[in-house]
């Protein structure tokens, strides 16, 4: 496949939301019933936020989080189907790791579920150092009735 024309874009404003959740739909298992609403915060909280583009098409897409020196999280690393297998996944992670938000920091962390030999050819390990997870207690809809009982005042001045 003859990928030269492939534009990658790194203005926020440029990702269109139906477009991202329909690529999520075709090409992300993991990200298929993200709403619009959650994309939107998702992205507004991020930095960079890498689009691939065939023409007017998104084809790819990837973001991060990062301090801009000591870590970073790469997030949501997706390429269309019909455009896999021709370098593009590796080119948006690696367009992402030179974003200047990025390009400095000392260790950049990313989860994957069944794409480990991918990553690895672009220069991540595996870590089993860092394999602890929240699933965020305090969500209201998973908050003990006894916790919801407790009254916090703070004090300002």
């Amino acid at each position: 496949m003859d990928c030269r024309h492939i534009k990658f874009c790194d203005q926020k404003t440029k990702v269109d939301l139906y477009h991202l959740q329909e690529l999520f739909k075709i090409a992300a298992f993991w990200a298929a019933d993200r709403c619009l609403e959650d994309l939107s915060i998702a992205i507004t909280n991020s930095e960079p936020v890498i689009s691939a583009w065939d023409r007017e098409k998104m084809i790819g897409f990837a973001r991060a989080t990062s301090d801009g020196i000591y870590r970073a999280t790469i997030w949501d690393v997706v390429i269309h189907p019909n455009y896999q297998g021709a370098g593009l996944g590796r080119k948006l992670v690696q367009t992402v790791l030179s974003h200047p938000k990025m390009s400095r920091v000392e260790r950049v962390y990313l989860m994957t579920s069944y794409q480990q030999k991918f990553y690895e050819r672009i220069g991540f390990e595996e870590n089993k150092t860092t394999t602890m997870v929240l699933h965020n207690p305090l969500l209201v809809s998973q908050v003990s009735e006894a916790e919801r009982n407790v009254e916090i005042s703070i004090e300002i001045g």
